[in-house]
């Protein structure tokens, strides 16, 4: 999944310096972040909307942590799983504020 994710954060950048609006917008979140895939363990963190410290590893503490498995998270990557859809069919849990987690789907 690591190169999945890296995919993802490469979009988010190119979007944070193509998008003044939405850059504006994520520039005052400060968040750390936990991937749980169960068999794998990735974590992250933001700050003047960029992702930095991308990592096979979790952090002690982190403001959200996303628990799934690879082939849902893969299915949130591709779109053929919509993230409402795997909140509720616990498919997907989130340890911290999902405001946080839904906010930032928006940009990517």
């Amino acid at each position: 999944m690591e190169p999945s994710i890296q995919t993802l954060i490469d979009k988010f950048h190119s979007r944070m310096d193509k998008d003044e609006q939405a850059r504006e917008e994520v520039r005052p979140l400060k968040k750390t972040i936990n991937i749980d895939l169960g068999t794998e363990y990735y974590s992250m963190k933001l700050e003047n909307a960029r992702i930095s410290d991308f990592k096979p590893q979790m952090l002690d503490e982190a403001d959200v942590t996303m628990i799934t498995t690879p082939e849902s998270l893969q299915g949130l990557i591709d779109g053929t799983l919509r993230p409402m859809k795997a909140y509720i069919t616990k498919k997907i849990s989130i340890k911290g504020k999902i405001q946080d987690l839904m906010f930032l789907k928006k940009f990517f």
